[in-house]
């Protein structure tokens, strides 16, 4: 015969008893090199021979020779945002498998040089810079991406802007807005780069809140509202 514990609270119909897991919790760690140093490095890369060509500083008919240079852009990018996903930084991977797209596409077209390609160039990078203001919304208080967004905004709205209109002297200003990318993409990979082979930061990137915790705080501090991370809670 089963006996039955009178005194034992009786459960909702329908709920099942979970028993308390936190002595049963385990912290696994795969621990992975930042993968944005390289990301910035590559946007600054492209950007430089982009702007450069804009710029008019390759002879005529440099425009394939260009297409090809930044095709490895794709892969790298693409490669970081993998990186960036598996340690569950949404925002960079987002932004870094963005920027990949962007540049397989700019590069197909400018190796091809189909019909309609610098319209349909334009209509893309107009689309971009949306992307970079949205994205630039919510970074803020990850100053690295912040910075390259707020950078990338501008010199792809102009660029868009010649791409429709092929004016030479928005070609020129989308030029410039391109290399100053680069610097910014160029110092924002530096100064992380610094920071991880020092332990500490160098140069400042102005990180805020959850950014800076992530790098300056205790064990406590980043083990706060763990139950709520991807992996731990039942769905994304």
């Amino acid at each position: 015969m089963t006996t039955h514990d009178s005194d034992a609270p009786a459960e909702p119909a329908g709920r099942r008893h979970e028993p308390d897991l936190r002595h049963m919790t385990r912290i696994n760690l795969r621990p992975i090199a930042s993968p944005m140093p390289l990301g910035f490095y590559t946007v600054a890369i492209a950007s430089v021979i982009v702007g450069c060509f804009q710029l008019g500083v390759f002879e005529d008919g440099a425009r394939q020779a260009v297409g090809l240079t930044i095709l490895p852009a794709f892969i790298l990018q693409l490669l970081v945002s993998f990186f960036a996903f598996g340690a569950r930084d949404v925002l960079a991977a987002t932004l870094m498998a963005c920027f990949a797209g962007l540049w397989l596409a700019t590069s197909l077209n400018l190796v091809t040089d189909v019909p309609g390609s610098m319209r349909v160039l334009g209509v893309l990078n107009a689309v971009f810079a949306l992307f970079a203001v949205l994205m630039a919304s919510v970074a803020s208080r990850k100053r690295a991406l912040w910075l390259v967004l707020c950078a990338a905004v501008p010199r792809f709205a102009v660029a868009a802007l010649f791409n429709l209109t092929e004016a030479a002297w928005v070609g020129t200003l989308s030029g410039v807005l391109g290399l100053l990318l680069a610097a910014v993409a160029l110092y924002t990979a530096f100064a992380l780069m610094l920071e991880d082979m020092r332990g500490e930061e160098v140069l400042p990137i102005g990180r805020s809140g959850p950014a800076h915790q992530a790098v300056e705080g205790d064990l406590s501090v980043q083990l706060r509202n763990l139950e709520r991370q991807a992996g731990v809670r039942r769905t994304l």
